[in-house]
């Protein structure tokens, strides 16, 4: 199993996010789809706090997969799937078979800001292919405003991520916005989280 201390630092934020959000629909069985879900730790503890959701899991390495199911398996959660292996930069049509509407939340932590500009783009469109309607993409990083990105540890972050990867960086809010307008969702929400991150709350139209 592999181990963020990051997302050990940053799950019950998040976790409390979605139990705000979902809050009226708690009545009801959801579905969610996580992106890049990495080590699993995430997915574990939401599935262990909102028992009226299924997760679906996904990621492009094969180690992160085998780490979500040795957590899967350690933690016996019933309500979290196999992992599926999804790029979110690729069309909609080849995420892992997700039928058109399916799912009620996609959830991306993280992974906008360790990712290409194609990412986004992708994220985007195929939310808006794979939401139900009044479905949530809900999207956790930091980034930039008009693009300024503030305080300097956020600067410094950008910095050392476009070193790792130039296509890599902190997205813009209102790039974002426009993105997720050109495939039916609406920027309904942006939530202050922990260490000058935030929580953007998309609504599928």
């Amino acid at each position: 199993m592999l181990v963020s201390p990051l997302a050990e630092r940053n799950w019950e934020g998040l976790c409390s996010v979605l139990e705000d959000v979902l809050e009226d629909q708690s009545h009801r069985e959801l579905f969610a789809l996580e992106l890049g879900s990495g080590t699993g730790q995430h997915v574990i503890h939401f599935a262990q706090k909102i028992p009226f959701i299924t997760w679906q899991p996904s990621d492009i390495k094969e180690e992160s997969k085998d780490s979500i199911n040795a957590y899967i398996a350690a933690t016996k959660a019933k309500s979290v799937l196999q992992p599926v292996h999804l790029d979110a930069s690729e069309p909609w049509e080849k995420w892992a078979g997700l039928p058109r509407n399916s799912c009620d939340v996609v959830i991306a932590i993280n992974l906008l800001q360790y990712s290409p500009f194609k990412t986004a783009e992708g994220t985007f469109s195929g939310s808006g292919q794979i939401l139900r309607q009044n479905g949530l993409l809900i999207a956790y990083g930091a980034y930039a405003i008009n693009g300024i990105i503030t305080p300097s540890c956020n600067e410094d972050l950008d910095a050392e991520l476009r070193k790792m990867n130039p296509e890599w960086g902190l997205p813009d809010i209102d790039v974002l916005r426009q993105l997720a307008y050109g495939n039916g969702l609406r920027m309904e929400r942006i939530i202050e989280m922990e260490e000058y991150n935030k929580c953007l709350i998309f609504r599928k139209l």
